[in-house]
């Protein structure tokens, strides 16, 4: 485990890394992107350290990936165990018992007391994809519903179910059709208003399904907490709204839960805030503690409505995957992780009340998922020159943090849910003085 604390010991990018990010021009495509570029030798809790030496703050946790912490002892010793007895078979061919440990966990930690089912995939993208594939069987419908500034995965169903086109679709249609896109209740920018915005995007949902035929519709899929959207937190009462709207038509109520998932929130599902009962839960990120892992789980007669062989992949549920998620469940089990989760959100507000910027619209999220939106002052006109400008100077200190938002104007913080507060307060000293020193100019053509 490295030293839990911020060390800088050249600059970011350190030589190390700018000789091996040059090769890297060399040999990937430019399409591969990236946030930060320092590569990696090391990283343990909430620390990732460079080849240069630079120990770095990690508010970002992979996109929500190693939310139990980098290198996590129960993760480690449980993948290294199943590692020197045999790390593939594939499910499909030769079972195995951490395929069906992951899914009697899952079907006992998800929302409702209704008999449920869980299928294993490797990746996000795939749980939701798979979750529409389930909808249509159960319901014999075409019809998928999603929301503005969705973000569900970039496989091309995934990419025609997120919102957002540049960069994630730019280039890569046509996309498969019937997927409509309703209103999110997003109270920050709902035009009659926040008190108004659960009662009118619901209203905008009713409207669209009477277009296109609520009949048509197999699913409506939502964010309980938008990822890559910006980290919206729905206005109260929508989520429930939505889930009324589905039952009364019928239609196969499908939670993301991607990002915001597996004790993320401060609780082990960001539905249990709504009090919703997905019918069908996706999961992946912070499932498999690093390795990759996605599931559905959900009401066992829609899960049972796809034939023998319908489901599955070569790697869904790969057995070294299995293993981590059994560590990773493992470690939320005294509650002790959802409790810091909790505690890391009113640190993270605690501080940034403090921060006085007139670029900051919002500070808001749900336990260790917050974020900060920056507007241009006196007005909600997005703002991603600042947020752009802000990352880079937390990077150049030696904290990672990451840019989201529809608009390019949000700051969003996935701390692991291990980190101390010692070292977030370190963070958040390195981004609020970010925030404050800031001085941009509009980029041209900025919305």
């Amino acid at each position: 485990m490295p030293e839990q604390r911020r060390i800088l010991r050249t600059e970011l990018p350190g030589p190390r890394s700018r000789e091996r990010h040059e090769r890297r021009g060399e040999v990937l495509p430019r399409g591969l992107g990236t946030t930060l570029p320092v590569f990696v030798e090391r990283a343990g809790g909430a620390i990732i350290v460079d080849v240069d030496g630079n120990h770095l703050i990690d508010l970002a946790s992979g996109i929500a990936v190693t939310s139990v912490g980098a290198s996590a002892p129960a993760v480690v010793s449980r993948v290294r165990d199943q590692a020197a007895k045999f790390t593939h078979t594939c499910f499909l061919v030769t079972e195995y018992d951490g395929y069906v440990e992951v899914a009697a966990r899952l079907n006992a930690l998800a929302p409702g007391d209704h008999p449920k089912r869980t299928a294993l995939f490797s990746t996000g993208a795939e749980a939701v994809e798979n979750a529409v594939k389930i909808a249509r069987a159960a319901t014999g419908r075409p019809g998928v519903v999603v929301f503005d500034h969705a973000y569900h995965g970039r496989s091309l169903m995934t990419l025609a179910m997120t919102a957002k086109d540049d960069p994630y679709k730019t280039g890569f249609g046509p996309f498969p059709g019937q997927v409509h896109r309703a209103p999110y209740a997003y109270p920050l920018r709902w035009p009659g208003g926040a008190e108004k915005c659960a009662a009118e995007a619901l209203a905008a949902l009713e409207e669209l399904l009477a277009e296109v035929g609520a009949d048509t519709v197999a699913a409506i899929v939502v964010e309980p907490l938008q990822g890559e959207g910006g980290f919206v937190v729905p206005a109260p009462g929508f989520l429930t709204g939505v889930q009324e709207v589905a039952r009364r038509h019928g239609i196969v109520f499908v939670v993301d839960e991607v990002q915001s998932g597996v004790g993320r929130t401060g609780a082990m599902f960001a539905s249990e805030h709504e009090g919703i009962v997905p019918d069908l839960l996706c999961t992946a990120k912070a499932l498999g503690g690093g390795l990759p892992l996605g599931a559905v789980t959900g009401r066992a007669e829609l899960m049972e409505a796809v034939h023998p062989g319908g489901l599955g992949g070569t790697f869904a549920g790969n057995p070294l995957a299995c293993a981590a998620a059994l560590g990773v469940l493992e470690m939320f089990e005294d509650g002790a992780l959802l409790e810091r989760a909790r505690d890391i959100e009113a640190e993270i507000r605690e501080r940034l009340s403090a921060v006085q910027s007139p670029w900051i619209a919002e500070v808001r999220g749900r336990g260790a998922m917050m974020a900060i939106e920056f507007v241009r002052p006196g007005s909600l006109e997005p703002a991603p020159e600042v947020a752009k400008a802000v990352a880079a100077r937390c990077h150049a200190q030696g904290v990672l943090t990451l840019v989201c938002g529809t608009y390019g104007n949000v700051i969003r913080l996935l701390p692991p849910l291990v980190i101390s507060s010692e070292l977030l307060s370190d963070a958040l000293d390195v981004l609020a003085e970010a925030v404050t020193g800031i001085d941009v100019r509009p980029e041209p053509g900025a919305r």
